[in-house]
């Protein structure tokens, strides 16, 4: 509970804080990295510090959380926790790693504030910074649990016993681990964190979805190659496998983690997804497979053309397979060439969709917020629509439903 003498100083500073997170974050994290690289070896994500998506994420989430806690003292935005926390187990954040952070970060709140930053000032941030700190520490703390994993110790070597070449720009690897301990439970849905020695000597992870059955001993993820785009950098750790991985070599990952899991419900499902974003959708597929579900499914997924849609023919016979399933596919281009595919953006118009559906949403963000404005108009409640994003959220902190 955050106490009335913090949350009335919180309130009244929020707007000055809020408007400054940008460049308190942007500070943070040059501080933070020139006085300690070694976080940058194993830890964060080059890619994400180069393109801004991890400091606009962290100043969002701030921002939630402050506003969070002055609407309801006694709560917690739990959607926004969970998220965090499945992101940092599957990276092995440890407690102590939160003091760490809070020094940078504050070193850095001081600085761009000034003398703004009364004692009081300090002590009610500092307040809220240890409530959400410690409700993810607790989180966390579960989540290692339930996994069995010791957060010392989270890295398990996986052998690549098959590639795939999906697409010209995609590959999956079947994964079979290198030991004969027990397979980490995972749910349909979930991603694993791959990590990996790049030239240069530092280490990089990037979460991949589970693009196949989430039980049994061999497990599937598929990469899609991150090219340079506008001056953004390359995928470091996506190229490094295409380019280097091949069948008998071993991966470093950790146990399978993420909030956005295929539901035990009978109620029909509605997977949406756009480019890569099929992957936690096929996994979903193969688990209903696997287990002989009867749900009704609709499977819609848009993509540039059916040579860019990556696991399109295990798509295709998942649906067949399924009692109650359907797909309807969307091509920018080639559309032709693929039964039954339409040529376009994704239009849901006409679809009759199930109202009472649970809804699954992957792809870019503006896709993804498309869909989601259009779902909510055809009367699915919020509550059912759930999305998952490659890489830092920089859309939860931000919804308000």
């Amino acid at each position: 509970m955050l106490s009335p003498e913090s949350a009335a100083v919180v309130r009244a500073t929020l707007p000055a804080v809020g408007g400054a997170l940008d460049e308190i974050t942007t500070r943070f994290y040059g501080t933070m990295f020139s006085e300690r690289p070694e976080l940058l070896d194993g830890l964060f994500n080059r890619g994400n510090q180069a393109n801004g998506e991890q400091r606009r994420a962290l100043a969002g989430s701030i921002a939630h959380f402050a506003q969070a806690l002055l609407a309801d003292p006694d709560a917690r935005p739990d959607a926004l926790l969970a998220r965090i926390a499945h992101k940092h187990a599957a990276l092995g954040v440890t407690e102590d790693q939160y003091t760490v952070v809070h020094k940078y970060l504050f070193r850095a709140i001081a600085e761009v504030l000034g003398d703004a930053v009364t004692a009081d000032v300090a002590a009610a941030w500092d307040e809220v910074y240890w409530l959400m700190a410690g409700a993810l520490i607790a989180r966390e703390a579960r989540l290692y649990q339930e996994a069995g994993i010791d957060p010392r110790r989270p890295w398990r070597q996986w052998t690549v016993v098959e590639r795939r070449e999906e697409t010209p720009h995609a590959v999956s690897f079947l994964l079979r681990p290198a030991d004969d301990a027990p397979v980490p439970p995972a749910r349909a849905g979930q991603y694993v964190s791959v990590r990996v020695q790049l030239p240069d000597g530092v280490r990089q992870l990037r979460q991949y979805s589970l693009s196949g059955a989430p039980g049994g001993r061999v497990r599937r993820i598929t990469v899609k190659r991150v090219a340079s785009v506008a001056g953004a950098p390359e995928g470091e750790v996506s190229n490094h496998l295409h380019r280097t991985v091949r069948e008998g070599d071993q991966l470093t990952l950790s146990a399978p983690f993420g909030d956005v899991v295929l539901d035990h419900g009978d109620g029909p499902l509605l997977l949406v997804s756009a480019g890569i974003g099929c992957t936690p959708m096929v996994g979903m597929l193969e688990h209903l497979a696997a287990t002989g579900s009867s749900r009704p499914v609709r499977v819609l997924h848009a993509d540039r053309t059916p040579a860019d849609h990556a696991l399109r023919a295990d798509t295709r016979r998942l649906v067949a397979g399924l009692p109650d399933a359907r797909a309807d596919f969307w091509y920018e281009r080639d559309a032709d060439g693929e039964p039954g595919a339409r040529t376009g953006l994704m239009d849901l118009d006409g679809l009759d969709l199930p109202a009472d559906a649970d809804v699954y949403l992957c792809g870019a963000l503006p896709f993804m917020r498309a869909v989601r404005t259009r779902l909510l108009k055809a009367g699915i409640p919020a509550r059912h629509i759930r999305y998952e994003v490659f890489g830092p959220d920089l859309w939860l902190a931000h919804t308000e439903d």
